[in-house]
């Protein structure tokens, strides 16, 4: 059976602090696995990053170290001392050095990691950033592996062949891969339950194995509980969705179901929980943020002010801004978000969906099955393009983001599912092409006013939809058109801040301003 893409996993979600989700998050994800298959306390650590890859550019600026020294000195995502990683690493005595080399890659955003333990134990780790939060480590020691974060795993190594003794510990839960080479054997054991305490013992008490690293999963469910779903393509939802009346929502609902092996209770907790810190978000920002760092300190003030004097027309589209912008604001000040689909496009989904529940009055049930009709498209997308802008550009992020809202305020209006996904349909068409130019490799701008139309595309979209518009293009074709428009872009334009107005003059002078500013701080401190 085919390992499909969670909403929890890839679509809503992580909650974390940071700029954005493919850096911040992922490399969270990618120090913390590291620190595990490590299987000591770090004494130091060299982090490299591809030359030709996107991360060189901006890892400083968009958050990648913040993620990476958060995740090596075992600080949680979310947690408030991320903000400052350089200063507790010096607490703790850890060295943490970033440099910019070459060496083979097969991926856009892909860092190399060496660690020493205390006791000088070393390992190397290569590892990719999908998008989203989602990541893959792929090489351990120069041994080809596949961690994602969604398993329990115990890695072995051994200079003689173990191989007829460790089959031994397979079982239907319990699955096994090896890979030989001339120095020796390793081993991967991955299930979906936790490995019991005498499994570690026997593999630790092992005097053949040289290394036994337990790896704890780090995404927020665990992979191995799928069952077979009633629908497949989105065709065959469509389908399905007609024979049983059931709403997008519903849907995504079963769909989550499927992929997680949950009950429905517990998936509605848990959405329950991630729409609270959406609103927390939204009720920071409007309450007012500041932060040093950033171009764009607080804005969404100015919509009710305007009202107030008359000048603007009040309208629902101004509760959308007002809403994005104080999402966007929250984050870009470092504040606890929800990643949907990700970080640079946080504030579409919640900023409209909020908006239009208020307008509507809809029922908490309602808005949580709206966020389920919003997570099933965005997992559909996970299942094409994926992500990472600097794969596709902006239109795999607010991009994804307006469908994801169309679909969601297209059922709050009372749409059924072919409402919410012609709804999304029209919405991601209006985006294809989208380029990723962040000016001085801040996510703020031109990142503000792209959420801001996500939110109202997907406002204006959803609408269209219940009125009765034609969508002409199905769902799964734009989503496919969106994976072959962006092997036209140039990479210029996919987040690495060398296209579009991250080369104005302006946007130097920006980033200019920001270097010297923070410069000037280090050596006050």
């Amino acid at each position: 059976m085919k390992e499909l893409p969670g909403i929890f996993n890839n679509v809503i979600g992580p909650v974390r602090r940071g700029p954005s989700s493919s850096h911040t998050a992922a490399s969270w994800r990618i120090a913390q696995t590291s620190l595990d298959l490590l299987g000591e306390p770090l004494g130091k650590a060299l982090v490299e990053f591809d030359r030709d890859g996107q991360w060189a550019t901006n890892y400083r600026e968009q958050g990648t170290t913040l993620g990476i020294e958060g995740g090596l000195l075992g600080l949680g995502i979310s947690d408030e001392r991320i903000k400052d990683t350089e200063q507790y690493a010096q607490e703790k005595g850890i060295s943490i050095t970033y440099e910019v080399s070459s060496f083979p890659t097969n991926h856009a955003n892909t860092v190399r990691l060496t660690l020493w333990g205390t006791s000088q134990k070393k390992i190397q780790v290569v590892a990719v950033s999908l998008g989203g939060g989602a990541f893959e480590i792929r090489s351990i020691d120069q041994f080809d592996a596949i961690l994602n974060g969604e398993w329990h795993e115990i890695i072995c190594f051994a200079k003689s062949n173990n191989l007829e003794k460790l089959k031994a510990l397979q079982s239907d839960e319990i699955k096994l891969r090896f890979q030989e080479k001339e120095d020796g054997t390793w081993y991967q054991f991955k299930s979906s339950l936790p490995f019991s305490s005498a499994i570690i013992a026997q593999l630790k008490s092992n005097l053949e194995l040289d290394t036994v690293a337990v790896v704890k999963p780090v995404m927020p469910m665990i992979a191995g509980r799928q069952t077979e779903m009633p629908f497949s393509t989105i065709e065959s939802l469509t389908t399905y969705a007609e024979e049983t009346g059931l709403n997008l929502g519903q849907l995504g609902l079963l769909y989550e179901k499927c992929v997680s092996g949950l009950e429905d209770e517990e998936l509605v907790q848990n959405m329950e929980g991630l729409l609270q810190i959406i609103n927390d978000g939204i009720d920071i920002g409007l309450k007012g943020t500041y932060y040093a760092d950033r171009i764009l300190q607080q804005q969404y003030h100015l919509i009710e002010a305007a009202e107030v004097k008359g000048k603007i027309i009040d309208s629902i589209v101004n509760r959308i801004i007002a809403n994005v912008s104080a999402l966007m604001e929250a984050k870009s000040g470092m504040e606890v978000i929800v990643a949907i689909p990700t970080a640079g496009s946080c504030g579409a989904v919640g900023g409209s969906v909020r908006a239009v529940a208020d307008n509507l009055n809809s029922s908490h049930e309602d808005v949580i099955s709206a966020y389920f009709a919003a997570g099933l498209i965005g997992a559909y997308y996970a299942q094409g393009p994926g992500f990472s802008a600097e794969e596709h550009g902006c239109q795999v992020e607010t991009g994804a983001a307006a469908g994801m809202a169309a679909a969601a305020i297209a059922q709050l209006m009372g749409g059924n599912a072919k409402n919410s996904l012609d709804a999304a349909s029209m919405a991601i068409q209006n985006t294809i092409g989208l380029i990723c130019d962040p000016v001085a490799d801040r996510v703020e701008v031109p990142c503000l006013g792209k959420n801001i139309n996500a939110g109202i595309n997907g406002f204006t979209t959803a609408t269209m939809s219940v009125a009765g518009f034609d969508a002409v293009i199905p769902l799964d074709q734009v989503i496919q058109s969106v994976s072959e428009v962006s092997k036209t872009m140039p990479s210029c334009v996919k987040c690495t801040g060398e296209g579009g107005l991250a080369l104005t003059e302006t946007a130097k002078q920006i980033k200019k301003r920001l270097a010297e500013k923070n410069s000037n701080q280090k050596v006050k401190l």
